[in-house]
């Protein structure tokens, strides 16, 4: 299981995801059936979700499939970065995909 934040050219998306990583070949395929094929993402800690969202994040969670599964959790810029602190980015290295 994986949370984490996607910038992509639309603006950010927060995601629970049951794949293992960001650049699991069934995730990026599943987030181009939806038109997102380039981005930069971050892990964030679940614990870190849930306390932001609450009952938004146990319903997600709830709806999230073991396997092969996505879920958009806030596609919201404003409120993603009203959520967490900016020092979350600078302490972890990002993933960065676009196709070849």
């Amino acid at each position: 299981m994986k949370t984490g934040i996607l910038f992509t050219g639309t603006g950010p998306l927060l995601i629970i995801t049951s794949y293992d990583s960001f650049n699991h070949p069934l995730l990026i395929l599943n987030l181009a059936a939806k038109g997102i094929n380039r981005y930069i993402a971050y892990d964030l800690p679940e614990e870190l979700v849930r306390e932001k969202y609450g009952a938004h994040f146990e319903l997600v969670m709830q709806d999230l499939h073991q396997k092969d599964d996505l879920r958009v959790l806030d596609y919201d810029g404003h409120r993603l970065f009203e959520r967490f602190p900016m020092s979350i980015f600078s302490e972890q290295k990002p993933f960065y995909h676009e196709p070849t």
